[in-house]
């Protein structure tokens, strides 16, 4: 009897050892979660409590090809921790079959140059290439019209990636935004030897003008014009503006362009200028606007420095203090000098900052003073 009471217990304890090991092991594992993903996960060294807490729903999908989708990357080139940030960040890469995805990376590798590149790609846009089969004509569709209009393949690739969107609806609803952005360029006097390289770089700045409606477009055009945009100048703007007209809408426009001119204390042809300098100022909200003319007020700078490197409006606050204190220490004072050292993008900064500390580090040279030479 105290035989099989002994046995007994010995079982209890290496069933509660097993049942501790894999508690241990899977954590907080729900019975409704698809334990062959959840093991998968692990394997594969993915943050499954960033998955649980931002998408747990994934983990109770059945079928679920989370081996297949590894074994793709890999295939690829990826990497084991890339793989496991893709899966952390989109972990309903897992709900494509194979049969999906193979369309998928067929479909990618008719715009990309490489699957080196492709993975660079999945890495920052994982949601771009996993996406519903329901798509798969119309983005075959789209990729082929886009490539018709012989436009840069690393344009169509930005485009599918940044702006998937655009390539998931009816390639028709594209091609009437295409021609009603090539109908106005043409009406505002551009050249059509010109028009290529133009609609690139405007799809390029802003992948997302795809998503609004041309009658936006005309809407935009139609107030500026009616603000005293000249043809010229209005073509100066569809290109200045980086895609972003699209973005507008004339009662945010007006709205910015009477905090504006309220606060330079300009006419309207001088504000015009200055808006064709830095196009900024219609896309600007005016809380955002009356922030940094506060800003750059506060630190000395004149209105007139601003009107004459308007520009300096399109960085922040923040930015603007930090490359203040750097030339300060540098001895240069904002207040008196050029903006155009403040201005510009980091790099650019950076290079007029170094071009600055060179000028005061290299020793002046008078051409008429007396050589000093030992007898």
């Amino acid at each position: 009897m105290l035989r099989v009471i002994a046995t007994s217990l010995c079982l209890q304890c290496h069933h509660a050892t097993t049942l501790r090991l894999n508690v241990r092991a899977w954590g907080t594992l729900s019975p409704r979660e698809n334990q062959q993903t959840v093991e998968a996960f692990y394997e594969l060294s993915v943050d499954i409590q960033k998955v649980r807490k931002l998408k747990g729903w994934v983990l109770h999908q059945f079928p679920a090809y989370t081996k297949e989708v590894a074994a793709l990357l890999e295939d690829m080139g990826a990497s084991g921790s890339i793989i496991a940030h893709v899966l952390a960040v989109h972990p309903e890469a897992i709900l494509c079959n194979p049969e999906q995805m193979q369309t998928q990376m067929e479909l990618w590798m008719s715009v990309c140059p490489n699957q080196r590149e492709l993975i660079g790609i999945i890495e920052k846009f994982p949601a771009s290439f996993f996406t519903s089969s329901n798509h798969h004509d119309n983005q075959r569709n789209n990729i082929s019209y886009f490539q018709s209009l012989n436009l840069n393949k690393r344009i169509i690739t930005k485009l599918m990636a940044s702006a998937p969107q655009s390539f998931s609806r009816p390639v028709e609803q594209n091609q009437l935004m295409v021609s009603t952005l090539q109908q106005a360029y043409q009406e505002l006097g551009g050249e059509e030897a010109n028009m290529k390289i133009w609609l690139q770089k405007l799809l390029s700045q802003n992948p997302f003008v795809f998503l609004k409606s041309p009658e936006v477009l005309k809407q935009n055009l139609v107030f500026l014009r009616d603000s005293g945009f000249s043809t010229a100048e209005l073509l100066h703007l569809l290109s200045k503006l980086k895609g972003f007209v699209t973005e507008l809408n004339p009662d945010s426009m007006r709205r910015s362009l009477n905090f504006s001119q309220e606060i330079i204390g300009c006419s309207e042809a001088e504000l015009r200028h200055i808006i064709l300098k830095c196009p900024a100022l219609l896309y600007y909200p005016d809380s955002t606007l009356a922030e940094r003319f506060k800003g750059l007020l506060s630190t000395g700078i004149s209105m007139s420095q601003i009107i004459a490197t308007p520009t300096i409006l399109e960085l922040t606050t923040q930015i603007v203090n930090y490359r203040i204190q750097r030339l300060t220490a540098r001895g240069y004072d904002v207040r008196t000098g050029s903006l155009d050292v403040l201005n510009g993008t980091k790099k650019d900064f950076e290079m007029s900052f170094g071009k600055l500390q060179l000028r005061r580090e290299r020793p002046l040279f008078n051409p008429v003073a007396p050589l000093k030479v030992e007898d």
